[in-house]
């Protein structure tokens, strides 16, 4: 199973050059991706600029988006903006896909709220179109630039109830997972019912499993899990914010190496940490943990 790791883009107040210093040595170290997430009404960086910064700076990891919250984007210009991170990157990107979970988002950029799972499914099926080179329109020109991976880049999509994962594993390359504990025995339903519906469709080979979960290492984790939270997830009370915060599990090496463990015995192709601190110790605590 492979390792990847999160940018602490949605841990405010970060400073870019932390930012750019967490690719950079991600990059040299034992990690398979860098990942990015997505939220409009934050004090984040935008996720396109950041998979853009972190194409331009690393050489060797892939690049997610885990998500890409399609229903907040027209979708030929996320089309031609992920093209153009593909090939920024030489074909290194991963393009994670979600409806998101904050109607806020979508009133914010003035997006419909409701159908946001047939408009996804709608809006990824016309990104392959013209990642292919079809033009949007009968007339109109190409959109381009062509992705370098050939038909654009895989995608993921991050559902979470079973009618979702049946339906999106029609078309998705695989699944962009999520546990706050982690918690390996509660998603390996998800997994069966994913390879359950891939095999329906008779596609060929398996889905791809990615998983992501928190974590945060050293003697203020328990602090820093509690303050990250209440400011991320704030926007669902501060009750709920509590709550997921205590129970986050991954707070010392041997929880680390046991998460990883579990979601690797149950099929997990590739499992990414999420930072609950943006300190550069942080990435050097779990870096020792994955390269031992």
């Amino acid at each position: 199973m492979k390792i990847g790791i999160t940018l602490p883009t949605m841990i405010a107040k970060t400073p870019g050059d932390v930012l750019l210093e967490w690719a950079r040595r991600a990059d040299e170290g034992p990690y398979s991706s860098v990942a990015v997430g997505e939220r409009i009404t934050y004090p984040n960086v935008d996720l396109i600029v950041a998979l853009s910064a972190t194409a331009a700076i690393t050489r060797r990891v892939r690049i997610i988006s885990t998500v890409a919250v399609v229903p907040l984007h027209r979708a030929a210009l996320l089309a031609k903006q992920a093209a153009s991170i593909d090939v920024l990157s030489n074909g290194r990107l991963t393009l994670g896909v979600g409806v998101g979970g904050r109607d806020e988002d979508c009133l914010a950029v003035g997006a419909p709220t409701d159908k946001r799972q047939k408009r996804m499914a709608e809006q990824v099926a016309f990104m392959r179109r013209l990642w292919r080179g079809e033009p949007p329109y009968e007339g109109a020109s190409p959109i381009g630039p062509q992705p370098i991976q050939e038909g654009g880049p895989e995608i993921l999509v991050g559902s979470i109830f079973p009618s979702a994962v049946r339906r999106t594993m029609r078309w998705a390359d695989g699944l962009s997972g999520w546990s706050f504990e982690p918690d390996a025995d509660a998603l390996k339903e998800t997994f069966r019912i994913a390879n359950e519906a891939w095999q329906e469709a008779e596609r060929p080979g398996r889905p791809r499993f990615v998983v992501g979960s928190y974590y945060a290492l050293g003697p203020k984790a328990d602090d820093q899990i509690d303050t990250a939270l209440s400011q991320y997830l704030g926007i669902f009370g501060a009750d709920v914010a509590k709550a997921i915060a205590a129970s986050v599990r991954s707070r010392t090496p041997q929880a680390v190496r046991d998460a990883q463990r579990a979601f690797e015995d149950i099929g997990a192709d590739e499992f990414i940490w999420v930072p609950l601190a943006s300190g550069l110790d942080q990435l050097e605590r779990l870096t020792e943990i994955v390269s031992g």
